[in-house]
């Protein structure tokens, strides 16, 4: 797989051409490298600046659970009470502890540019990029409210700090607690300014900030005017960045501590009205006021979402590389509607009409009829991802290998499994090097790979072939295949790893093969977006191509 060159603009909600060509990096991994002089620097903060700036990080927050505790006291969760002046000063109190927290943290200064809108003008702010928890500087300069886990609020002291600045809470539990979370959003938004600002960020999950990935809708659906707000981290070393693959929580707090100053800038934008179209069609509002927010930053959009970031971070044997395609190619299998509802049966059908194929390379026209679906640029973006040589032809067998690992990522040994029955011949049921070389790149979302010295430590009686039961002993047996035989084969082939949001299967988080099948989005911005809003950005798109 590849991506092309050539790739062609997408079509905004507006009808206005916009690059949506995939990003340069992969926005939901974040590799940090040192070199010697940075090295010896957090050696030397780590045993003397560090430790007194997480006391006194830790201070502040013991220091502020008082205030907040009092503030929060008689509080009506359906109503605001009036802002009397004990509260207001408790407002300020708090304000201030929390500066001195992010003081000590090595925020010495921080630059705001614009005006923050009043909740009259703008009950919702939208926030963007999202790329760590110290994106809660902004909600402890403002005191707006936020979406949260319901979970949170039980938290020993974090939770009654949370609940003083009175959040919507989502519940897990409750199925119907998107549906209320946005109702109760709703109601704040159009009480006229009486509740305070709601602070969203609609990408839903953390990035890198090389782009600005898919809003989701919730916070459009109200249909009220909304400020947007970009944030940045100009710092020249990036210990801030929290992603799904990257330094983990502990790690990016240590190192942030670390650095004897951290910047950080926030921009109050413009207020953005919504049009009576952009009202009937929250896909519509948030795919401008994020065009807004990116041309504020300069840097590109993309369809990516936090269904891409689950793939990126998926815990099967073959790690995804930083550059893979697959998150191209995801996007649009979303966006064309072609990730089935009964997967496996659909992927089995998938192997087998390919299978007769043998190899036949299809074109353009003959993919479209495989897939039963109508020409259109954006199969032909797909088309191009699998048509290396550029003869406009494509190998159908890398299609369904694709389509697997999209659709079923945690699962390695099943998408290899699909792979080999595609592949292999009549006669003895076993691929050669090179078709394991072309089932692996296209598992990985690479154009090239070598994988001499992994089909020979599988073929240990020199046969020239290998079939599916060895593959799977050998890999029974090499958990740690692919770290061991493809990567130290492959320079240019690395993946991050991947800390800091993962959680720990439970036990009914496992299918039957004993993977994860859940993940779990970061705790500051959950999902709250209806499910039927979910595929309005989708249709939306699709009916401008």
């Amino acid at each position: 797989m590849r991506l092309p060159s050539n790739k062609q603009c997408a079509v905004e909600g507006d009808g206005k051409k916009m690059d949506q060509a995939p990003p340069f990096r992969n926005p939901f991994v974040h590799v940090l490298k040192f070199t010697t002089l940075e090295k010896a620097k957090i050696a030397l903060m780590t045993v003397t600046l560090f430790p007194i700036r997480l006391l006194i990080a830790a201070f502040m927050m013991l220091l502020a659970w008082p205030f907040a505790f009092l503030a929060s006291l008689g509080r009506s969760e359906t109503a605001v009470e009036p802002q009397c002046l004990w509260r207001r000063l408790v407002d300020i109190i708090l304000k201030i502890i929390m500066r001195v927290m992010w003081f000590a943290g090595g925020f010495h200064w921080m630059t705001v540019k614009g005006q923050r809108a009043l909740p009259a003008e703008a009950p919702i702010l939208t926030l963007a990029p999202h790329s760590s928890y110290f994106d809660a500087i902004p909600v402890t300069m403002t005191m707006a409210s936020i979406v949260m886990k319901a979970e949170s609020k039980d938290i020993p002291l974090w939770g009654t700090l949370i609940k003083y600045i009175r959040p919507v809470f989502v519940s897990r539990s409750d199925q119907d607690s998107r549906k209320k979370t946005v109702e109760e959003i709703k109601r704040r938004a159009h009480s006229g300014g009486e509740w305070p600002q709601i602070m969203i960020f609609p990408e839903g999950t953390c990035t890198n900030r090389s782009c600005l990935i898919t809003f989701k809708p919730g916070a459009f659906i109200p249909a009220v005017p909304v400020q947007p707000v970009v944030i940045r981290y100009p710092n020249k070393l990036d210990s801030i960045t929290w992603t799904w693959q990257g330094p983990g929580a502990f790690k990016i707090l240590w190192l942030t501590l670390c650095q004897l100053h951290n910047e950080f800038v926030i921009e109050f934008l413009p207020i953005y009205t919504p049009s009576e179209e952009e009202k009937k069609n929250p896909a519509l509002f948030a795919i401008n006021v994020r065009r807004v927010m990116a041309k504020a930053l300069g840097v590109p959009i993309t369809d990516y979402s936090f269904e891409d970031c689950q793939l990126a971070m998926a815990e099967g044997q073959l790690r995804l590389p930083v550059d893979t395609c697959l998150l191209e190619f995801a996007k649009l299998v979303r966006r064309l509607g072609l990730k089935p509802q009964n997967t496996e049966k659909v992927l089995q059908e998938y192997g087998n009409r390919a299978r007769k194929l043998e190899g036949q390379r299809l074109g353009s026209d003959d993919f479209a009829q495989f897939l039963d679906v109508p020409v259109s640029d954006m199969l032909r973006d797909m088309f191009a991802l699998f048509d290396e040589h550029e003869d406009n032809c494509m190998d159908i067998r890398e299609y369904v290998i694709a389509l697997s690992v999209v659709c079923r990522p945690a699962k390695t040994l099943e998408t290899m499994k699909l792979a080999f029955k595609m592949f292999e011949a009549e006669e003895d049921g076993a691929i050669t090097e090179m078709e394991l070389a072309v089932i692996l790149k296209t598992a990985l979302g690479v154009a090239h790979l070598s994988v001499s010295r992994l089909f020979t430590a599988i073929d240990s009686e020199d046969t020239g072939k290998i079939t599916f039961d060895k593959f799977r002993g050998f890999v029974e047996q090499h958990q740690d295949f692919a770290e061991e035989y493809l990567h130290t084969e492959n320079t240019g082939l690395h993946s991050a790893p991947c800390h800091g949001h993962q959680i720990k299967p439970s036990l009914s988080s496992l299918n039957p093969h004993g993977t994860a099948t859940t993940k779990t989005a970061n705790g500051i911005c959950p999902d709250f977006s209806p499910n039927d809003h979910d595929g309005t950005i989708d249709g939306l798109l699709k009916k401008h191509n």
